[in-house]
């Protein structure tokens, strides 16, 4: 097993220290670790299926219906009556005629028809993808019942399905685009920070024209042009978030740039990369990490808003986003607005909560009883 270095353990104890922060990212793990296994918890698809002997896994492989007996070669509907019949049979031709007979007596134990060897199909605990229409009786939105816990948004999709695919899709598109936008703007700031002079101008005077540039513009035009999608929504939004750290990474470098430690390792000969990334920028992390929990909520919070406008991710994503456009569009499902908000309540709660233990963690003057 690995063993921290002495910094990094008292840095570790601080954030222990912090129980806050510390219960926050627990939940928040669990939380995480929930939504991606997304497939094997909402999917209309059984996560195992066993027909006349051999197993099948329809989340991982495509079947065609006439693998298990089925007229069509596409691949099988596993929510269809007949099908579920067919597995559950072995394929008894009589299903396609009295799909709900035939499983009543096999659940009974009375069925005895010919060449008959049972089946069964393991289902996920919510038999709903974040797409997949719910076959319930009334006008869409539905309220939450013990079949849709959450209820159905506009379209009759399980509210509680888009809720777990879209809390993925919403931390993993934050995760990257704050990632690669931290790695630039850190990177940027400390070239100005520690260079100083011309180039500093200069980057300057770049960072400020390019701020200025309308984002939400060049979104909208990017999407008519080339389309709706994950990827390139990634990439814009490094694009123009990537100066989120750079004032900040900047002041640091020029206050320790002729502080003692950096002027004995240039005097020494140290190149001065090595001098910014392994000397200066862990002096220079509480004030980055200060600025985290802003840049990542300001992620999510820009992914939604950019979702609710109708500028964000493909409709057919799991967007939070546009699940709050429903909660407005249909003020007499309440359920649609509660859903949002405490799902981003609690999402930002727990990440500010997070971020808060690890700058903390990093600042040395602070310390936890």
């Amino acid at each position: 097993m690995m063993k921290l270095a002495p910094l990094n353990q008292r840095r570790w104890k601080n954030f222990r220290a912090n129980g806050r922060a510390f219960w926050s990212l627990i939940i928040f793990g669990v939380l995480f670790a929930i939504s991606l296994c997304a497939e094997f918890i909402a999917n209309d698809k059984p996560i195992l299926v066993k027909y006349r002997g051999e197993y099948f896994t329809p989340i991982f492989n495509f079947y065609p219906e006439t693998r298990f007996g089925g007229d069509f070669k596409t691949e099988a509907v596993y929510r269809d009556p007949e099908v579920q019949c067919l597995i559950k049979s072995g394929g008894a031709i009589d299903c396609f005629d009295i799909p709900y007979e035939i499983m009543d007596e096999i659940s009974a134990g009375s069925y005895s028809g010919a060449d008959f060897e049972q089946g069964w199909l393991m289902w996920p605990l919510i038999p709903y993808s974040y797409n997949t229409p719910v076959d319930r009786p009334g006008a869409a939105p539905l309220p939450p019942n013990s079949q849709n816990l959450l209820g159905t948004d506009d379209t009759k999709r399980d509210v509680l399905a888009r809720v777990i695919y879209g809390f993925r899709l919403s931390i993993l598109f934050t995760i990257l685009v704050t990632t690669l936008s931290s790695i630039i703007g850190i990177i940027m700031g400390a070239i100005q920070g520690f260079f100083g002079g011309l180039t500093d101008l200069i980057l300057q005077r770049v960072i400020e024209i390019w701020a200025a540039v309308p984002s939400l513009y060049v979104i909208i035009i990017m999407f008519a042009i080339l389309g709706r999608s994950f990827w390139l929504l990634v990439f814009l939004m490094i694009l123009f978030g990537w100066t989120g750290l750079v004032g900040v990474v900047r002041a640091e470098f020029l206050r320790a740039r002729n502080l003692e430690y950096v002027r004995a390792a240039r005097a020494l000969g140290v190149s001065d990369w090595t001098i910014m990334f392994r000397h200066m920028l862990p002096n220079a992390m509480v004030a980055t990490l200060t600025m985290l929990p802003f840049i990542v909520t300001g992620t999510i919070a820009g992914l939604a808003s950019l979702d609710f406008l109708g500028f964000g991710l493909p409709t057919t994503a799991p967007s939070l986003g546009e699940l709050t456009l429903q909660a407005k569009q249909n003020l007499q499902a309440p359920w649609l607005g509660f859903t949002a908000f405490f799902t981003f309540a609690i999402m930002l709660a727990l990440l500010v909560f997070i971020f808060e233990g690890v700058r903390d963690a990093f600042d040395p003057r602070k310390t936890f009883k």
